[in-house]
């Protein structure tokens, strides 16, 4: 019998620990559930659940954020070839994705930990905020007329409070009529216009080598290598819409954005739940053409943000570079290095580093 290394054997306990955990929270639901009982599921030790994760609402967020990454795609559903058809086939997906009644009440405390103290809400506010921008950007790909975030957050509204009604209040609302509610939002005539602020972050002329390790895109659900040039974000999760400025003021610059946090084992799975909770069915109701121009990269170990630079990270993070010819050409620190990196002149940038 081959041994296996000790890395096989870590990833070998941590499937059994979540597999162990997914079922004992969809029978106990997340508040009776105890760590002993998963533990003597998944046949280990207490202290192997706890050296794969830091508590049991870590556990959940990862329990759930697996399910919503390996969720099988909606049958019947076709992309929609304008903002309300996408947005009725993007409601169909959703509701569509949602667990049957019986597993129903696995995701029912997700609300209730999210909200049960700052070092979750703030995060899942800005995640939030994240998932409108990308599905504001698919909408305005396809009208191909003004910013449509504003009309994302409502659609977002509503197909959350369904999920929530769905697992509190069984056969209250009909799922034909939330698609038609979707659909009719595309044309909601609301203000969204953008400004551009007035940032005090410096951009820094440098010449830095850049040799990112792979990371996997929660947007088009591929792993990558952000090696092209362009701007990378790198954001801790009280700043994770920021990137929008980035992509705002250069529309047709390659954009990938870095999410990193303070505490990774727990926040970085509400991450990776949130957006694939929506990138999911994006890309099952929406065409390809439409995908916005923008990767977001999960970064749990901190290995991307040590390749751009960074070498300690927080939730308050916002650090930003310019990579050209396979070298980071620019660099930006602090609140606005988004918008401030990817406005400088990159030729302006090359210039400066040669010079110095």
């Amino acid at each position: 019998m081959t041994r296996l290394s000790r890395a096989e054997m870590q990833e070998r306990n941590r499937a059994r620990v979540l597999a162990a955990a997914r079922d004992e929270f969809a029978e106990q639901g997340f508040r009776d559930t105890k760590i002993d009982l998963i533990a003597e599921r998944a046949e280990l030790t207490r202290g192997a659940v706890y050296s794969n994760f830091p508590g049991k609402r870590a556990l959940y967020f990862a329990v759930l954020a697996d399910l919503a990454e390996h969720a099988p795609p909606v049958p019947h559903i076709e992309p929609g070839r304008t903002t309300g058809d996408a947005l009725a086939a993007l409601a169909r997906t959703w509701l569509g994705r949602m667990p049957p009644s019986e597993e129903r009440w696995l995701g029912m405390d997700l609300m209730p930990e999210v909200l049960s103290d700052e070092l979750t809400r703030r995060p899942y506010a800005q995640l939030m905020m994240l998932d409108a921008v990308l599905l504001g950007l698919s909408l305005e790909r396809l009208r191909q007329e003004g910013r449509m975030v504003k009309v994302a957050e409502t659609v977002l509204t509503t197909l959350h409070g369904a999920s929530q009604l769905a697992a509190a209040a069984p056969g209250f609302g009909d799922q034909f009529n939330v698609a038609k509610a979707c659909e009719q939002l595309a044309y909601l005539d609301v203000p969204d216009e953008w400004l551009e602020l007035p940032f005090t972050a410096q951009v820094r002329a440098v010449n830095e080598p850049w040799a990112p390790p792979a990371g996997w895109d929660s947007v088009r659900n591929e792993e990558v290598s952000p090696v092209e040039d362009g701007v990378v974000a790198v954001l801790g999760l009280h700043r994770a819409s920021a990137v929008e400025y980035a992509v705002r003021a250069a529309p047709d610059t390659t954009v990938t954005a870095v999410l990193v946090s303070g505490t990774p084992a727990e926040l970085i799975p509400l991450a990776r739940l949130a957006i694939t909770e929506l990138t999911g069915c994006l890309r099952q109701a929406f065409p390809e053409f439409t995908w916005p121009r923008l990767r977001v990269l999960c970064d749990g170990t901190g290995a991307l943000a040590r390749a751009a630079g960074v070498s300690a990270v927080s939730d308050a993070t916002e650090v930003a570079i310019r990579v050209s010819d396979g070298k980071i050409v620019a660099r930006a620190e602090g609140y606005g290095a988004c918008h401030v990196v990817t406005k400088t002149q990159l030729a302006g940038a090359e210039r400066e580093t040669r010079g110095g």
